[in-house]
């Protein structure tokens, strides 16, 4: 079988720093009705639907299906669910319109953490035998590895402030105000800005995504690996699963102008920097990244939604997008976009 050509052809997504008053279906509504609208297509119109979310944050089984709602489930429509971050969402739909069983897709991604304990809730990840009963969040565990990072000589503290500096800045808001330690070495200003929020993707396969977005962002190559679960038999200052990922993506082929990285840790930044190959020449999360705004389970479908927006608007010609899932950099997609003509 000749393989097709998939591209993400609209990018929508929208952050809340409080929705006591909405619903995941309400809150992700708007965001579907503008990446669809993007697209040129109605609500139930794709010919596959596939969703990114965590019924644990949501503290309910099956809590995906009550979204459907927003998505237009009438007449019946094909949809599959990940518990995961809508990007392995979007790696799903692009096998299915890869393998010819749809022309177009809808992924969408969302999630309310502060409506919970998100950090208490992630320990759940771990080896639930030795780690998970200790209950360490996934601050803690991200301290461990930026500590290891310090002790590496691969950064210090000052470059980690200077880096959160730039994140917070590039995104239009501003530095966490206190100066003081969440888990030492880890500031407040290195972690995340957990936020409520939703994303949706488009795909669409050769002439259609050409007839749906006038510079479509082709996916040239998609791969997601994985690292051992117990912490202490991973190089913490390294990520072996990305740099691998990123081989069989192709992004080693040629050079990339923009790359947007799921870090939402500042020193988790420094990792992927090295193993991805990353120099100065490259823009590196132009839209602020994680540290910035974080909707767990959406996070990483937004660096792929923003790199792929880059890329239509001509801001981008090649373009890598990442995502992350697991304690420490544990489990990683690393996707390469390029623009027409590239």
């Amino acid at each position: 079988m000749t393989p097709r050509d998939v591209a993400i052809v609209a990018f929508a997504r929208g952050y809340h720093h409080s929705t006591a008053g909405l619903s995941e279906t309400e809150m992700l509504l708007p965001v579907l009705r503008e990446a669809l609208g993007q697209a040129g297509l109605a609500p139930g119109e794709a010919d596959f639907t596939c969703s990114g979310s965590s019924d644990y944050l949501a503290g309910r089984p099956f809590s995906f299906t009550l979204t459907l709602d927003g998505v237009g489930a009438w007449p019946p429509i094909r949809e599959s669910h990940v518990e995961m971050d809508g990007a392995w969402a979007l790696y799903e739909a692009w096998v299915k319109i890869l393998t010819g069983q749809a022309d177009t897709a809808l992924v969408y991604a969302h999630a309310k953490p502060t409506s919970g304990a998100p950090h208490d809730v992630l320990t759940r990840q771990l080896d639930p035998y030795y780690l998970a009963p200790l209950w360490p969040d996934s601050v803690s565990l991200a301290a461990l590895q930026a500590q290891a990072l310090i002790d590496a000589g691969h950064t210090d503290e000052d470059r980690l402030a200077d880096l959160a500096r730039r994140r917070h800045t590039t995104a239009g808001g501003q530095p966490h105000a206190s100066d003081a330690y969440a888990v030492r070495p880890l500031r407040v200003r290195d972690c995340p800005t957990v936020t409520d929020g939703a994303a949706a993707v488009v795909l669409a396969a050769a002439g259609t995504a050409r007839r749906m977005c006038e510079r479509p962002a082709w996916i040239r190559g998609i791969d997601h690996r994985i690292e051992a679960h117990a912490l202490g038999l991973r190089d913490l200052t390294d990520s072996p699963s990305t740099r691998l990922a990123a081989e069989h993506a192709g992004a080693f082929d040629a050079p990339c102008d923009t790359a947007e990285l799921h870090a939402p840790f500042t020193a988790q930044e420094v990792v992927l920097r090295r193993a991805l190959r990353l120099d100065d020449t490259v823009t590196v999360n132009p839209s602020g990244g994680a540290p910035a705004a974080d909707p767990v389970m959406a996070t990483g479908l937004i660096r792929l939604g923003e790199a792929a927006a880059r890329i239509h608007r001509g801001a981008s010609d090649r373009a890598l997008a990442h995502a992350t899932s697991g304690p420490c950099l544990q489990h990683n997609l690393v996707a390469v976009l390029e623009g027409e003509g590239a």
